[in-house]
C-alpha cells in the first residue's frame, strides 16, 4: 500500500519509488514506464481527500515525462500523454469503484519532456499543471491518474482550495469565506461589527472566485466616545485634571495627568481652544508632552480649554470645558504701544513699494511661467508662506502643529490647486515638475490593448529600485511626431500629475529621455467602463452599481475642488480595475477654471462629444463644474443600462434640438426612483440649479447606507416606450392655475406675489428656481423646499409621461 495508501491497479502498472532530485534532496514519486507493450491501461487511484466545505477545488500536478523519440523501439505505442479523474464520495468505502464510474478532469501533457542525455546529467525537466473541478456537492472526493503507454513520474500533488481570509474592514469582521463554485461568481457576506462599534445593518462585501474581498457596503461606526483609528474603536479615557501655568496678556501656559485608563501608549494631545463665547472659531495645538503655551491671544480676554489624548486605537474624548483668562493691558502700557500702528504702515508701506520693485526685476525667473512680482507681494504680506507658482504651502515646524478653524473649515494661509501646464512657456518644465522620468530599462511592455490619439497603448510591468515589479499600462508616442504632438502627448501627463486620489487614475511617470516616449500610468484589467459594463449585462446588483458611481462622483469632487474642469466625463473615459473601483481618465480634453468658482471659459473649438455635454457648453462654449456635473447624469444613465450609447441612434443635431427644446433621457429599466432623480437634477437647464459633486456624494453615500431606499423603482408603467420624453402642452394637466397649485400646497399665502411678479400660469412656474423664490421674497426655507420640490416632482412626471401640469 505504500506510505500515502495510494492502490495502483494492475499492481505491475505504477510503482511507488524513493530516489533524489538533481540536488541530491530525497523525494518521493508513483512512476510508470510500459513503453514497449501495447494496450496499457495503468490507474493510480488517491484516498480519500476531504473538501472540508469547499465545492470548487485546485489540483497542481509536478511531473516528468520522457520524451518518445529517445527511446529504442517502441514508438508506435509511446504515448507522451496521462489522464486525470476524479470521483465523489461522502466516506472512504468508495474507493473501488469501477473506472466508468469515474468523471475524467482532463489529458495532461508535457510542456518539457526528457531524454536519456538529460538522465546523464540529471537534469529534471520538472512539468506544472493545474486543473480546476467544480461544482462538487458532496463531503470529499478520490483522485485517479490513469496511464495509457507513456514513461511518467508524478512527482508531486497539490490539493487545494480558495478562500477569503478572515478581516476587519470598515469596523466589521467578516469570517473566512470559502469561494463559490463558478469562477466568476461573488458571495456576499455580511460582517460582524467589533467592539464598541455598532450599525443599522451589517455591512456586507463580496468574495471572489480568486479570494479576494470586494465591493464593500455599508459600515459599523463607533460608539459615542470612541474614535475609528486602524479599523477599532479602543479610545483613551478623558484628561482628567488641567492646571494654569504662566499666564501673560498674550499667552496661557498649561499642564495636565496623563489619563486615568490610557489604553495603551500615548502618542500624543490634541489641545483646542476658543475665546469664550466664540466657539465656532477655534484653534487646535497637537502636542507630545503634557504641557502646552497657547499664544497670540487677547489681553484681558477668557479662552476656554479642552484636551484629548491618542494612542495607536485612536483619540479619546475631550476633557472637561477649563476656563482661563489673559492679563489685562496696563494703562501705560496702551500709551507706550499706541504709537506702534503708525509705526507698522509705515514700516509696510516701504517694505510693500520695495517689493513691488524687486517683483518686477525677478519676474521672469519666477517660474519661467508667471509668478512675477505678485508672488513677491504675496510673500511681504505674508511672510509665513512660500509661494511656488499658482500654489502655496504653509511652513511648517516638525515639532509644532497648529490649525485654525472658523465655522468648521480650516483656515489655511494658501491651497494647493490646479496649475494649467499651457501657462508654461516650456512645456517640458511642467512634465519635469509633475510627472517623474522613468527609465526605460525599468519598463517591459508585454501586449498591445489599444490605440490612442498619438499611438498604441500596451500593458506591461514596471520594477523600480527598491520596489516589487508591479503592472501598468503604457501610453506610447508614434514615431514621427511633431513637435506639437510630443507636447500634446505629454500634456495630460502634466495634468495626471498633479493629481492623488483614489477615484483619478494614477501617474506612475513618463519616459521623454529615450524614444519611444511613454506615459506609464496604473493598470485597470477590467479596462473602460462602458465596454466593461456591456460585457457584464445584468450581472451586478444595484448597489454595486450605485457604489460605481459613488467612486467617480469622489474623483469629479476632488478635481472640482482643485478648481478643475474635465470636459469630457463619459464611462468611455472611466477605467475600472479587478475590485470594481471606477478611476477617472484622459484629461486630453480638460482645462482649468479661474480662482472665481462661478467662472467659465469659453474653448478655442476642437470637438465636443455633444451626448455627454450640457447645453451652455455646446451653445457658448462654456464650461464649468456645472456641465461636468450634466455629464456625470448621463454617465450615471449609462451605467444604470449597462453602457447603452445615449440618445441611441439620433444624430447629434437632433439631440442638441431635443435638450433645448427641454427632453430628457427616459429612466433606464429598473432603475431606482431616487437615482433617476438625481440624474434629472444634472440635466437641470440652469447650472446653478444642479448639485455639486460634494452633494452627489453625499446623496450616493446615503443611499449606499439604506439601501431600502434603492427598492422604490421608477414605475414601469409610466416609462415612455419612444426614444426620448415627449411633452403634451404644459398647463394641460392636473392644476388650472397657479393659485390652485400653490393651494394643494397648502403656500396658497404666495398666489399674489407670483401673480404680481408675471408668473401667471403653469408654464411660467415651471422655469422658476430657488434664486427666483428668494427675489420673491420666499425667505422661510421649508416653504422653499416645498415649493422647489413640488416643481421638481411635477418635472419628474412630466419626463415620466404623467403630465399633471
Amino acid at each position: 500500500m505504500g506510505d500515502l495508501g495510494w492502490i495502483a491497479y494492475p499492481k505491475n502498472g505504477w510503482e511507488e519509488i524513493g530516489e533524489v532530485d538533481e540536488n541530491y534532496a530525497p523525494i518521493h514519486t508513483y512512476q510508470v514506464c510500459k513503453v514497449m507493450e501495447q494496450n496499457q491501461n495503468n490507474w493510480l487511484l488517491t484516498s480519500w481527500i476531504s473538501n472540508e466545505g469547499a465545492s470548487r477545488i485546485f489540483i497542481e500536478l509536478k511531473f516528468t515525462l520522457r520524451d518518445c523519440n529517445s527511446l529504442p523501439g517502441g514508438l508506435g505505442t509511446c504515448k507522451e500523454t496521462f489522464n486525470m479523474y476524479y470521483f465523489e464520495s461522502d466516506d472512504e468505502d468508495g474507493r473501488n469503484i469501477k473506472e466508468n464510474q469515474y468523471i475524467k478532469i482532463d489529458t495532461i501533457a508535457a510542456d518539457e519532456s526528457f531524454t536519456e542525455l538529460d538522465l546523464g546529467d540529471r537534469v529534471m525537466k520538472l512539468n506544472t499543471e493545474v486543473r480546476d473541478v467544480g461544482p462538487l456537492t458532496k463531503k470529499g472526493f478520490y483522485l485517479a491518474f490513469q496511464d495509457v503507454g507513456a514513461c511518467i513520474a508524478l512527482v508531486s500533488v497539490r490539493v487545494y482550495y480558495k478562500k477569503c481570509p478572515s478581516v476587519i474592514r470598515n469596523l466589521a469582521r467578516f469570517p473566512d469565506t470559502i469561494t463559490g463554485a463558478d469562477s466568476s461568481q461573488l458571495l456576499e457576506v455580511s460582517g460582524i461589527c467589533i467592539n464598541h462599534s455598532v450599525t443599522d445593518e451589517a455591512p456586507k462585501m463580496h468574495c471572489s472566485a480568486e479570494g479576494e474581498w470586494l465591493v464593500p457596503i455599508g459600515k459599523c461606526l463607533c460608539k459615542a466616545g470612541y474614535e475609528e483609528k486602524n479599523n477599532t474603536c479602543q479610545a483613551p479615557s478623558p484628561v482628567s485634571s488641567v492646571k494654569k501655568g504662566k499666564i501673560t496678556k498674550n499667552s496661557i501656559s498649561l499642564s495636565w495627568q496623563e489619563p486615568d485608563r490610557p489604553n495603551g501608549i500615548i502618542l500624543e494631545y490634541e489641545i483646542k481652544y476658543f475665546e469664550k463665547d466664540q466657539e465656532t472659531s477655534y484653534t487646535i495645538i497637537k502636542s507630545k508632552e503634557t504641557t502646552i503655551t497657547a499664544d497670540g491671544l487677547k489681553p484681558g480676554s477668557a479662552y476656554v480649554f479642552q484636551i484629548r489624548a491618542r494612542t495607536a486605537a485612536g483619540y479619546g474624548g475631550f476633557s472637561r470645558r477649563f476656563e482661563f483668562e489673559t492679563s489685562p493691558v496696563s494703562v501705560a502700557a496702551s500709551s507706550d504701544q499706541s504709537q506702534i500702528p503708525i509705526i507698522v504702515v509705515s514700516v509696510t508701506v516701504g517694505v510693500i513699494l520695495l517689493a513691488v520693485v524687486i517683483g518686477f526685476l525677478l519676474s521672469g525667473s519666477c517660474c519661467d511661467h508667471g509668478c512675477g512680482w505678485a508672488s513677491s507681494l504675496r510673500a511681504v504680506a505674508y511672510p509665513s508662506l512660500t509661494w511656488r507658482c499658482g500654489y502655496s504651502k504653509a511652513k511648517q515646524d516638525p515639532e509644532e502643529e497648529k490649525m485654525h478653524f472658523h465655522n468648521g473649515h480650516i483656515k489655511l494661509p494658501g491651497v494647493r490647486t490646479y496649475i494649467d501646464p499651457h501657462t508654461y512657456e516650456d512645456p517640458n518644465q511642467a512634465v519635469h515638475e509633475f510627472a517623474k522620468e522613468i527609465e526605460a530599462s525599468c519598463i517591459t511592455i508585454e501586449r498591445v490593448i489599444g490605440a490612442g490619439e498619438f499611438g498604441e497603448v500596451c500593458s506591461g510591468r514596471l520594477k523600480l529600485q527598491g520596489k516589487r515589479e508591479f503592472p501598468v499600462a503604457i501610453k506610447t508616442l508614434k514615431v514621427g511626431y511633431t513637435e506639437k504632438q510630443r507636447r500634446d502627448f505629454l500634456g495630460e501627463a502634466s495634468i495626471m500629475g498633479q493629481f492623488d486620489h483614489p477615484n483619478i487614475i494614477h501617474l506612475e511617470g513618463v519616459v521623454t529621455k529615450s524614444k519611444p516616449v511613454m506615459i506609464v500610468t496604473e493598470y485597470m484589467e477590467n479596462g473602460s467602463l462602458d465596454t466593461f459594463l456591456k460585457k457584464n449585462d445584468g450581472q451586478f446588483t444595484v448597489i454595486q452599481l450605485v457604489g460605481m458611481l459613488r467612486g467617480i462622483a469622489s474623483g469629479m469632487k476632488y478635481l472640482s475642488d482643485m478648481g478643475y474642469v474635465h470636459r469630457d466625463l463619459a464611462a468611455r473615459n472611466i477605467l475600472i480595475n479587478s475590485n470594481l473601483v471606477c478611476k477617472v481618465s484622459d484629461f486630453g480634453l480638460s482645462r482649468v477654471l479661474e480662482d472665481d468658482p462661478e467662472a467659465a471659459y469659453t474653448t478655442r473649438g476642437g470637438k465636443i462629444p455633444i451626448r455627454w455635454t450640457a447645453p451652455e457648453a455646446i451653445s457658448f462654449r462654456k464650461f464649468t463644474s456645472a456641465s461636468d456635473v450634466w455629464s456625470y447624469g448621463i454617465v450615471m444613465w449609462e451605467v444604470m443600462f449597462y453602457g447603452e450609447r445615449p440618445y441611441w441612434e439620433m444624430t447629434n443635431q437632433d439631440v442638441i434640438k431635443a435638450v433645448e427644446e427641454g427632453y430628457r433621457l427616459p429612466s433606464p429599466m429598473d432603475c431606482p426612483a431616487a437615482l433617476y432623480q438625481l440624474m434629472l437634477d444634472c440635466w437641470q437647464k440652469d447650472r446653478n440649479s444642479r448639485p455639486k459633486f460634494d452633494e452627489i456624494v453625499s446623496m450616493l453615500d446615503k443611499l449606499i447606507r439604506n439601501p431600502s431606499s434603492l427598492k422604490t423603482l421608477v414605475n414601469a408603467s409610466s416609462r415612455v416606450s419612444n426614444l426620448l420624453v415627449e411633452h403634451s402642452p404644459v398647463g394641460s394637466g392636473a392644476y388650472r392655475s397657479v393659485g390652485e397649485w400653490l393651494e394643494a400646497i397648502k403656500m396658497g399665502r404666495y398666489t399674489e406675489i407670483f401673480m404680481e411678479n408675471g408668473y401667471s400660469s403653469m408654464d411660467a412656474v415651471a422655469q422658476v428656481t430657488l434664486e427666483d423664490l428668494r427675489r420673491l421674497g420666499v425667505t422661510l426655507v421649508g416653504h422653499q423646499k416645498k415649493i422647489m420640490n413640488s416643481l421638481q416632482e411635477m418635472k419628474v412626471q412630466l419626463v415620466n409621461g404623467m403630465v399633471p401640469l
